[in-house]
């Protein structure tokens, strides 16, 4: 497996970690179940273990005791006996008294060795089993205890007997013989215990493989319950989804009465609840948009006539008395700012409603930012304002909605001559190869934080009683909000009282795209006061 699909194989896996409730269930609780099998199983093996060598250690030494007590009488028996040949007959003898006493499945073997460093004659030969190998097997330790022995007891020490299939486990009795005329001899007695293994292997087996079916079975149990359990989760969690998407007919099926049909029952009574909720508000905001749309359409007709009527008088009004034709002027204007409200209101009624259709081609926003800023130069002319267009050159070329985006550029200038306090205003264009920005830059009154936040409220002004020039409705931010968000761009703003304002427009180059980041800095360095720090303010 290369390096590359050991990547994805554990993105994989995370991924179904960290999205999959029943698998992490399932997985602790066989990690949690194993470490409990393996901690119980050790300590049984152990103490199983324990009490099979214990035992067999006591039955080893009470035989061996047995043994030596059978030796030792043997040669009692023939302690008046002088020559070589009854030696050699209680030898035999002993030899047969501690085979009597000596059983073991894996057999034993024995030795009975002259304690080194006795004076007087040698009367009896060590005696050796075939396969006792005195060097490996006694200890200097055990010879050390057994040569010390006065109160005739018995010694034994854990060994490992070779083999030919390995070491088999085993223990080494010793023990002292006084041999009437011949002096004190050694008697070790090797027993092979490996019966004792091989039970103890068979427990451990067993133990090993009920551990693992346990764990297995105790995964088996925990898999069926978290289903049960996970199951009507993941449906409440389906439905949910499925009434945050506009689905609000689905509902949780109730089973049985239990917690979980509790959880159902309250979930489809809430989802009753918003959904009559819902579409109350609805049913409410359409008679309102209904409402607002059919105002403004009836509101057309006398308005109409009004206008006419007023135009008529407007171009009466040097043949009227003062106070007359400052009427008729005051009639004019009012008139032209109600038409404007009206269609703002369509407008806003169309974008509560969904109807808003984008009608996009490839235009130069250069060029469009020139035509908004001729538009609107008499105005800015008349307040002392100079507007300057800054373009360094680049992309550009973006598809848009250009009577949406010159919509835009009007009230954002519009804005700025109402509030530029007669200083220059600069116009920003620039893009990249995924988005363009448009960024109008104003040096008067500014805004503070609380008016940055609500500045794109409908008929919200920062100063209502400051005299506008623009004949503005309170719904031109609003509507050139709207109007970026149909373009799946940003219309941002900074602003610091007594430093100015900023509006920012991102878009994106092609339709149905992302913007990303924008072109041009939040406010842009125009050079005209390098003491502004950009610091963003976002609606």
């Amino acid at each position: 497996m290369n390096r590359l699909s050991l990547r994805l194989w554990l993105g994989r896996a995370l991924r179904a970690w960290r999205t999959s409730l029943q698998l992490r269930t399932v997985l602790a609780t066989i990690l949690l179940s194993g470490l409990a099998v393996t901690v119980i199983g050790g300590f049984i093996s152990t103490s199983v273990r324990s009490n099979l060598f214990d035992s067999r250690r006591d039955q080893v030494v009470a035989e061996s005791e047995r043994a030596t007590e059978n030796a030792q009488s043997e040669f009692s028996n023939a302690a008046e006996l002088s020559d070589s040949q009854d030696f050699d007959q209680a030898q035999s003898s002993a030899r047969e008294a501690i085979a009597r006493s000596t059983t073991s499945p894996g057999g034993t073997l024995v030795a009975m060795l002259r304690v080194a460093g006795q004076d007087g004659p040698v009367v009896m030969q060590n005696l050796v089993s075939r396969g006792f190998d005195e060097s490996t097997m006694v200890s200097a330790a055990l010879r050390s205890a057994v040569d010390a022995d006065s109160r005739g007891e018995v010694y034994s020490q854990p060994l490992s007997i070779a083999g030919e299939e390995g070491g088999d486990p085993g223990i080494i009795t010793g023990s002292v013989l006084d041999v009437p005329g011949g002096g004190r001899y050694e008697l070790f007695v090797v027993y092979n215990l490996r019966d004792v293994q091989t039970t103890l292997d068979f427990v451990q087996r067993t133990i090993a493989i009920g551990g693992i079916a346990l764990v297995f079975l105790i995964a088996a149990v925990s898999y069926a319950v978290v289903r049960l359990v996970v199951r009507p989760v993941r449906v409440a969690a389906l439905t949910s989804q499925r009434l945050a998407a506009g689905e609000l007919d689905q509902r949780i099926p109730v089973r049985g009465d239990d917690v979980l049909a509790t959880l159902a029952r309250s979930f489809n009574g809430m989802a009753d609840s918003m959904q009559r909720q819902i579409r109350q508000l609805a049913d409410l905001s359409r008679v309102q948009q209904r409402f607002v749309s059919d105002v403004s359409h009836e509101l057309r007709t006398p308005l109409t006539t009004i206008r006419l009527a007023g135009s008529v008088l407007y171009d009466q009004r040097d043949d009227f008395p003062p106070a007359t034709a400052r009427a008729a002027e005051l009639l004019h204007t009012q008139t032209e700012r109600f038409e404007v409200l009206l269609g703002d209101l369509l407008e806003m009624s169309r974008y509560d409603a969904g109807a808003v259709q984008l009608e996009t081609e490839p235009t130069n926003l250069v060029r469009l930012a020139e035509d908004a800023i001729e538009a609107v130069q008499p105005l800015a002319l008349e307040r002392g304002s100079e507007l300057r267009l800054v373009a360094p050159g680049g992309y550009f070329e973006a598809d848009v909605d250009s009577r949406r985006i010159r919509r835009i550029l009007q009230n954002l200038l519009g804005n700025a001559i109402d509030h530029g306090e007669g200083l220059p205003i600069v116009v920003h264009v620039d893009s990249d190869k995924d988005a363009v920005a448009i960024a109008v830059r104003d040096y008067g009154i500014g805004m503070s934080a609380e008016e940055v936040e609500r500045v794109f409220d409908r008929f919200w002004r920062a100063d209502p009683s400051r005299q506008r020039r623009t004949g503005g409705t309170g719904l031109g931010l609003a509507i050139a909000l709207e109007d970026a968000v149909l373009h799946a761009g940003r219309l941002e703003l900074w602003s610091r009282v007594g430093e100015g304002s900023c509006f920012r427009l991102t878009l994106p180059r092609r339709r149905g795209e992302e913007p990303g980041e924008s072109p041009l800095g939040l406010p842009p360095d125009d050079g005209l006061d390098t003491t502004l720090a950009p610091t963003e303010a976002d609606s």
